[in-house]
């Protein structure tokens, strides 16, 4: 893994997050009560072998780059060749944001180059999985691809959402479609599709190469799935690298939180006794920043009611349980749930209180903000929607971060 060079694309709005992405980039959202989604693409490349990375950011890019900046850079010696590089764009190239995955990667040529790898891993910045990256360069040399593509088993009705492969026997890949409407099953299995998970792995010339030929193209949306896959399926070597999980578990773990009510049960399910993805796994760590605080506390035991407790829930570092009631929730750091107060089912973001007697149901709050005493979120959708929060489809309450929040409780 010496001579690879992974580029992180975290530059996406993430709008079918909002409002949890109006001031963030979707890779930036906290996550598990302690991380960030990029963090697990992050820990992917330090756990496979990688030591170059470029993260490349673009809108509401700052949190993101704090993160990176604070939480990660200190890993790597840069001194070895190792690092972890920020990269907004630059406008080196083309005087625009950028146009697709592969313009982004494009605009970025030069500081690629300029590393001189054998091989270059494309990884998005937004997924919550477990990746031995090293795995899959491996199978990549030894097929002789041009590239290799992540793949993924997803039902047929969920496939509308993904580049789906169609492969021989030997796993190249022999058909490619992105976002079909009707997209082609597996042979054998009329209930599953073959879907790229937007993890590839190009051999840097021809990478470079098919970058400076697509930017050429006028009517091309430079996008990897839509041009570039297409395009070099007959003419070259594209091979399908089966999803392998590093999650200690059955069943592989593969999140795209790319909704609201995704990002919910994705942390929701974090809870449970044994769930899914292993976040105690440490043949397999997930790292993250992780500021000097004080242990969680829970306080008062008293047959009025007035007994901090929290059950199948997670409680981050920092967090104060006084006199509160928390069930199946998670409370991110430096949160607060004051005597009294009822949360259930619900995602506090760092330094949310909960105030005396207040009740929080199937909501997720956003960073820092204060929910008064005796107030009620996730009760009566109607009242949540009047106040200006966000309803989702399935019935999860979302406030922003926002000031003057306790105002908005008043209406």
């Amino acid at each position: 893994m010496k001579d690879v060079l992974a580029v992180v694309l975290a530059g996406g709005k993430g709008s079918r997050l909002e409002p949890l992405t109006r001031d963030r980039a979707k890779p930036a959202v906290p996550f598990g009560g302690i991380y960030r989604i990029i963090d697990f693409t992050l820990s992917n490349c330090l756990n496979s072998g990688v030591r170059k990375i470029l993260v490349l950011t673009q809108y509401k890019a700052m949190s993101l780059g704090r993160h990176v900046t604070h939480g990660w850079r200190h890993l790597l010696c840069r001194e070895l060749g190792e690092f972890i590089d920020v990269v907004p764009p630059q406008q080196r190239i083309d005087e625009q944001w950028y146009q697709g995955t592969a313009d982004a990667v494009y605009q970025n040529i030069y500081t690629l180059e300029q590393e001189r790898p054998e091989h270059v891993v494309i990884l998005a910045g937004d997924h919550i999985y477990k990746m031995d990256y090293s795995k899959m360069v491996a199978f990549h040399m030894e097929s002789g691809a041009d590239l290799t593509i992540a793949a993924l088993r997803v039902p047929k009705a969920d496939a509308t959402a993904f580049g789906v492969m169609q492969v021989d026997a030997d796993n190249r890949i022999v058909g490619f479609e992105e976002k079909p409407a009707k997209p082609k099953t597996i042979p054998g299995d009329d209930e599953h599709c073959l879907a790229s998970m937007g993890i590839y792995v190009f051999n840097a010339p021809f990478l470079f190469d098919q970058l400076c030929q697509d930017a050429t193209l006028p009517e091309s949306s430079h996008d990897f799935g839509k041009n570039i896959i297409p395009s070099i399926i007959s003419s070259h070597r594209v091979m399908a690298f089966p999803f392998k999980d590093e999650n200690s578990k059955q069943d592989a773990y593969w999140r795209d939180v790319g909704t609201l009510d995704a990002f919910y049960e994705a942390n929701i399910e974090l809870i449970g006794v044994d769930p899914l993805l292993n976040l105690y796994d440490y043949h397999w760590p997930v790292r993250t920043d992780q500021p000097n605080l004080p242990p969680p506390k829970f306080v008062f035991d008293e047959d009025t009611g007035r007994r901090g407790e929290a059950h199948d829930s997670i409680v981050a570092a920092g967090s104060i349980v006084s006199g509160g009631h928390v069930t199946r929730s998670i409370l991110g750091p430096k949160t607060r749930v004051e005597e009294c107060a009822e949360v259930s089912e619900s995602i506090l973001f760092a330094g949310v209180s909960v105030g005396k007697g207040a009740v929080v149901h199937r909501a997720i709050i956003d960073k820092n903000v204060h929910i008064p005493d005796g107030a009620e979120v996730g009760v009566d959708h109607a009242v949540d929607r009047r106040r200006g929060f966000t309803v989702t489809e399935k019935g999860v309450t979302v406030i922003p971060m926002i000031e003057g929040t306790e105002a908005l409780f008043k209406k």
